[in-house]
């Protein structure tokens, strides 16, 4: 059973009075500056969860280099270790870190909720049946294609999936970021209702756009007559990079600059198929850019944001380039093209490098098009994470009522 989130009439305000000073805590094995679209999800409701008066903390493994000082709200952190051939991300092992159980064992905690199934998501699941509180839990990947490459046997795969749906089997609510969704975690065995709690983004305004995009190409030193191609995630194969290589290899003269944004594991494979192709000159990799003002002036800068995965659920990074007028070229069918109604606000290929350069010079020779589209895709599809926060606010509202009525 699925269904769509909705508007309580109080919204914003927990109501019961033995809940009015406890903590909501957001549960996830990534987090800045480890960046994906999960961990900018749990910081952006985190950020507007307290300008809207919650008492609301950050749950998550230690990194290098994290850094939690200008943030509105607490973030406490465990112990991890790297995972081998899964850069940047990290094994949590919270209970190997007796300062972090100290702190925790400090906090009164009104609902929990983990946006991963893994060591932090098991600490919020742990805080729930020993509090008796409301546990949410979202379901934000597609766990089995990640496990059958770090293990290399699917059956083992399976049997980890398993207890991933167990996991999620123990939540009061699970949620979805879209309808897609539902189709994989089914897929994987779970047979409870599902919750649909869209994404929002950081950029999505309402200001001109135009200045915007025309400061962002000047800034970059982009000429007039060339399009600029965009890629914003992991540097893994899953996420159908090579093809976008490939793609460009078959653009002949068309003056383009490409930008790939992200790490992982396929990084340098990826640079050595781009000298391989002769696109040096053409293609840039930028790394990890942890500063959201540079990375909205790629967006911003580019006229088609490329992300052909089909290991996606539902990628983040599209609304963020749509909120900066860029429609996306994504393979049709794929869980990551529901939000998207080919050429009115983003297009829609085959899942071939071919149909890719073939959308991209069609594409081109029509500028305006490309604007049109843009901007519907800005109007459908770039919704501001504080708009997001006010219905997952009301949810927790009904949740916490409810377990308080038990």
């Amino acid at each position: 059973m699925l269904e769509k989130q909705f508007i309580f009439a109080t919204p914003n305000k927990m109501t019961s009075n033995h809940t009015e000073n406890q903590t909501i805590g957001l549960f996830n094995d990534s987090f800045p500056p480890i960046i994906d679209g999960v961990a900018l999800a749990v910081q952006n409701c985190a950020h507007w969860m307290k300008q809207k008066g919650e008492d609301v903390r950050v749950f998550t493994l230690k990194a290098p280099n994290s850094n939690d000082e200008d943030l509105s709200f607490p973030v406490y952190r465990y112990t991890s270790i790297p995972i081998i051939g899964r850069k940047p991300y990290r094994l949590g092992l919270p209970k190997l870190d007796m300062s972090f159980r100290n702190e925790m064992d400090q906090i009164s905690f009104k609902l929990v909720h983990a946006h991963s199934p893994f060591s932090a998501g098991n600490i919020a699941l742990n805080i729930a049946k020993k509090e008796k509180i409301p546990f949410v839990a979202s379901f934000h990947s597609k766990y089995q294609d990640d496990f059958e490459r770090a293990v290399y046997n699917k059956q083992v795969a399976k049997l980890m999936v398993k207890d991933v749906i167990k996991f999620y089997e123990m939540a009061d609510e699970v949620w979805i970021p879209q309808p897609a969704v539902e189709e994989t975690i089914r897929k994987y065995g779970y047979k409870g209702k599902l919750i649909v709690v869209d994404n929002g983004n950081d950029f999505a305004t309402n200001l001109p756009i135009k200045p915007i995009k025309d400061g962002a190409r000047k800034k970059l030193h982009i000429k007039e007559n060339e399009t600029v191609l965009l890629f914003v995630g992991q540097h893994i194969w899953e996420k159908n990079t090579r093809m976008i290589i490939e793609s460009l290899a078959l653009l002949d003269d068309l003056p383009f600059r490409m930008y790939f944004i992200g790490v992982g594991y396929a990084e340098d494979d990826m640079k050595l198929l781009v000298e391989q192709l002769g696109l040096t000159s053409k293609v840039e990799f930028l790394g990890m850019v942890t500063d959201r003002e540079i990375l909205k002036r790629y967006y911003a800068a580019s006229d088609l944001f490329l992300f052909p995965s089909i290991y996606d659920n539902a990628p983040l990074v599209v609304r963020e380039a749509a909120a900066m007028h860029t429609p996306s070229i994504l393979v049709k069918h794929s869980t990551s093209s529901e939000i998207i109604t080919d050429n009115s606000n983003g297009f829609l290929i085959e899942n071939t490098a071919d149909a890719l350069a073939s959308k991209i010079k069609e594409l081109v020779s029509d500028k305006q098009h490309i604007k049109s589209v843009g901007l519907t895709a800005s109007k459908t599809i770039a919704r501001s994470w504080e708009s997001v926060t006010e219905e997952v606010l009301d949810r927790y509202n009904h949740l916490i009522k409810h377990k308080w009525r038990q």
